[in-house]
């Protein structure tokens, strides 16, 4: 997609995670983690949420780390889409 493009959608939610499943067709389960702080105690803690996301070409692996997209919702769950693969996972 390019930059005209995704300035013409308006702006969209984009997050990048972990894949930790591939195993539906077309459907990836995306890890995001992010650093919040506790309303009360102000600690630092990880929150860590799974999103689906659309993979039409079904090339994200798990252990990927990926970026997602908000888009309209494509089933009951899923409603990100993916943008493209920042890092493999290394091969074994």
């Amino acid at each position: 997609m390019t930059a005209k493009e995704q300035k013409s959608r308006g702006t969209r939610k984009v997050m990048q995670g972990t894949v930790v499943s591939a195993s539906a067709n077309k459907t990836i389960t995306v890890e995001v983690e992010r650093l919040t702080q506790h309303p009360l105690y102000r600690k630092t803690i990880r929150i860590r949420k799974k999103f689906y996301a659309h993979d039409e070409n079904n090339e994200a692996q798990v252990g990927d780390k990926v970026e997602i997209m908000g888009t309209r919702p494509l089933s009951k769950k899923k409603c990100w889409r993916l943008i493209g693969i920042t890092e493999k996972a290394p091969q074994e």
